[in-house]
């Protein structure tokens, strides 16, 4: 599903990331964890196409995504890998709906199917009361929900999430934690989350750990 290797970054003279090395499996959860500064965000990142590495080599499904153009890559981007946040990253402008539906419009489907697909998924996340609703009338798990829900509207292959529950009180916490676990069994994607919650990374497939650009 994705493989990378030697995965260097550095801004100027400090090095981020040290040669990483890493295989994901289909329908596998990875968890990474370490201490502030040790590189995890970065190294998402650049698996998730966001960044580059200064040296390395990246393959999703068998696709080298840095070698195609900006538009290409974005397109692959949109389709193929989806993103969950820490602070959501909602459109405070725009309704739960709208905000699911939005990777589905940027990639190209028309309103109708997009909307449907979203409501989809506010139903199977029980949300389907709040479609109308805005960010600020939302609840912090209520948004972070929407936020899964919005990653998975085009049926990407990976998820990558950065402290998802990073934000959010213990049960709130949890109910994420089980939904991933339920989401990889239904739809089969493989998600690379990095986490600080030790519990939720012992619940993955494997947990990896980061300390200076490297993994130990």
């Amino acid at each position: 599903m994705l493989e990378a290797k030697g995965i260097e970054k550095n801004y100027g003279e400090l090095a981020i990331l040290k040669g990483i090395d890493l295989s994901v499996a289909a329908s596998e959860i990875i968890s990474i964890v370490g201490s502030s500064g040790a590189g995890k965000t970065t190294l998402l990142q650049i698996l998730g196409t966001l960044d580059h590495p200064n040296h390395g080599q990246l393959r999703i499904e068998g696709q080298d995504p840095f070698s195609l153009n900006e538009k290409a890559l974005a397109h692959f981007r949109n389709q193929r890998l989806g993103f969950v946040f820490q602070f959501h990253q909602l459109l405070p402008e725009f309704t739960a709906l709208e905000n699911i539906a939005l990777p589905a419009l940027i990639g190209g489907s028309n309103q109708t199917d997009a909307f449907k697909k979203a409501q989809a998924l506010l139903d199977r996340f029980g949300l389907a009361s709040r479609a109308q609703h805005k960010p600020d009338a939302l609840s912090g798990g209520e948004q972070q929900r929407i936020a899964v829900a919005r990653a998975l509207i085009n049926q990407p292959a990976l998820v990558f999430a950065d402290e998802p529950s990073g934000n959010l009180d213990t049960e709130n916490a949890n109910a994420l934690h089980n939904l991933f676990l339920a989401l990889r069994e239904e739809m089969k994607q493989s998600f690379v989350i990095v986490t600080h919650n030790t519990n939720f990374a012992q619940m993955a497939d494997r947990c990896l750990t980061m300390k200076d650009g490297q993994f130990v």
